[in-house]
């Protein structure tokens, strides 16, 4: 017998003799703690961490897309001389809604109004502006052009250094379309002052005061400014009564013609060739616009 041999009956001695083990030990191994409650709740907040990032970056996304100019809703005909509305002979005996300017109110007006066209706006500023037009329009039944053909002669697209504060050089007007508050009683602005509540403000827009009605505020300006027009008579059509419109929103006098002129002018220009945010008024357009409406109602001051 080797001695293999020998000691394996030792071995078998030994394995009968030890106790049995518990039957826990050939028991499968306790399955490991589920993570299935812990997935689902780290999925659950990786879900809400995407949603919020996804509506921030939407946030600053809108802020940045590009805006387009409201649709133009009607193209307008170069105006011919003898072939004005009957608007314009009804110019003349309205008394001036805005306060008249002195002489040299108006000759400072002349200098502001030309450095105006030479001011150089950019796209992303203008298209904040293109909802708060776009409601105006809508609103009053104004051409969104005239509005911004004013505002462009007023204050550059809200760019002249004092539209958010304080008063113009004659210290009787304000904020982005330039209105009186100093006139009256009543004044232009208390006239129409309440005009935002027409319509509904949009979410966000640049220069949003904290009060209203405001004039330094641009969606409360350009509604006001639409709706005096409309009271005034202009419509979708730049044609007369749209001129006198813009000749009252100014004043009655003959910056006030020259005035109406270049807004006409600029307006049917838009019109006609798209709108263009630094194009200045066309040479022919502001001829043909003061031969049909300026010229006979100028010759009337005189």
């Amino acid at each position: 017998m080797s001695i293999t041999e020998q000691a394996l009956p030792r071995v078998r001695e030994t394995a009968m003799s030890a106790p049995d083990p518990p039957a826990s030990a050939f028991a499968p191994p306790p399955a490991p703690r589920s993570e299935r409650r812990a997935w689902l709740l780290a999925c659950s907040i990786g879900a809400v961490g995407l949603a919020v990032l996804a509506a921030a970056l939407g946030g600053a996304l809108d802020r940045t897309s590009s805006q387009a100019p409201p649709a133009v809703l009607v193209s307008a005909a170069t105006p011919v001389p003898g072939a004005s509305s009957s608007a314009i002979a009804t110019a003349l005996p309205r008394a001036a809604i805005l306060a008249r300017p002195s002489p040299a109110q108006q000759s400072a007006d002349a200098r502001r109004f030309a450095a105006a066209t030479q001011a150089h706006v950019a796209t992303a500023w203008m298209e904040g502006f293109y909802p708060v037009y776009a409601m105006a329009q809508s609103t009053f039944g104004v051409n969104w052009l005239l509005l911004a053909s004013i505002h462009m002669q007023e204050t550059a697209f809200s760019t002249a250094p004092s539209t958010y504060h304080g008063l113009n050089f004659a210290h009787c007007c304000g904020g982005p379309m330039q209105f009186n508050v100093t006139n009256g009683p009543v004044s232009t602005w208390s006239l129409v002052s309440d005009s935002y509540i027409y319509a509904r403000r949009p979410a966000a827009y640049d220069h949003m005061t904290s009060t209203h009605p405001s004039i330094y505020d641009d969606f409360d300006a350009i509604m006001a400014a639409a709706h005096l027009l409309s009271a005034d008579g202009a419509g979708y059509a730049l044609d007369g009564s749209a001129w006198v419109a813009a000749y009252d929103y100014y004043g009655h006098d003959a910056t006030g013609v020259t005035y109406a002129d270049e807004v006409i002018a600029r307006a049917i220009g838009w019109s006609q060739s798209g709108f263009c945010i630094n194009c200045g008024v066309q040479p022919a357009l502001f001829a043909a616009v003061h031969a049909a409406y300026g010229a006979p109602v100028l010759a009337a001051l005189r």
